[in-house]
């Protein structure tokens, strides 16, 4: 885990920062940062109907400062049988860092991994074309999240829609166990003792069959069930958000956060392409 000292090690002036990247949003991070249960911007939150078209509504996120210039977005779909309440604490921690969030229903809750993917493209393309919060959304800075099958219609929504800039499944479930074509910088988080979609069949193959020139990265908890993005969860939280920051803000002040990575008790396996280091 990186030190305070180690924080502080490679970091540019904030000004020519902010020169080179006109997306960078908030404070230079630190750990005790990203592990609070807040970020740096204050939330507003607003409902979308279920009559809206493609997917079932949902809840949006969205930083309330008005001279931060435009943020990116990202759709988080629910598990199989799941609401959005089962994954509410993600949507105002990651909006919280500089990020609109939408976190959705699905049409039912039977709904299948190709079809949470389908719904989440449909929930983006509502945040940036038709919500009242439109204004404040760079349109080419999007992401896709989801846990359990919904984790699994993210990496649909990454595969289907090359020009997202992130995908973060949390312990994906799809019965497709290759990813050869994904292009979108992907974190996959999964559970060392997740029984309903085993790491061994699900979120390691995932990993592996990504190609090595996208970037990517796993992220294994110790001990973890297949629930565990359904509490508040401090390495999910903590690596969910740099790697936002860093593949759709192209803030590399979060390299330090993915590249050697964490290092804990609580992380059972942590693997990646490391091409920030």
């Amino acid at each position: 885990m990186a030190t305070a000292s180690a924080l502080a090690v490679g970091l540019a002036p904030a000004p020519a920062q902010a020169a080179d990247n006109p997306y960078e949003r908030g404070p230079d991070p630190t750990v005790a940062a990203l592990d609070a249960s807040r970020g740096p911007f204050a939330v507003g939150t607003e409902n979308v109907s279920s009559l809206v078209s493609g997917f079932g509504g949902g809840t949006i996120y969205y930083p309330t400062s008005t001279t931060q210039g435009t943020f990116g977005a990202v759709a988080i779909s629910p598990g199989f049988t799941a609401t959005w309440s089962s994954l509410a604490w993600l949507g105002p921690r990651i909006a919280s860092h500089g990020f609109v969030v939408i976190g959705i229903e699905t049409n039912t809750l039977l709904d299948q991994p190709a079809s949470r993917g389908s719904q989440l493209l449909a929930a983006l393309d509502y945040l940036t074309r038709s919500s009242s919060v439109r204004s404040r959304i760079d349109s080419t800075r999007l992401a896709v999240a989801g846990h359990s099958m919904g984790g699994g219609g993210s990496l649909e929504a990454a595969r289907t829609r090359p020009s997202l800039q992130a995908a973060v499944p949390l312990a994906p479930w799809n019965t497709t166990k290759s990813w050869s074509s994904l292009r979108v910088p992907t974190l996959i988080v999964g559970g060392e003792s997740d029984s309903i979609a085993p790491v061994s069949t699900h979120s390691i193959p995932f990993y592996n069959t990504i190609p090595s020139a996208t970037e990517k990265a796993y992220l294994e908890l110790n001990n973890a069930s297949h629930f565990f993005p359904q509490s508040t969860n401090t390495f999910t939280a903590r690596l969910g958000v740099a790697w936002l920051k860093r593949f759709v803000d192209n803030d590399t002040r979060y390299d330090q956060f993915i590249c050697p990575g964490p290092s804990s008790f609580s992380v059972s396996d942590y693997r990646n392409t490391c091409p920030l280091a």
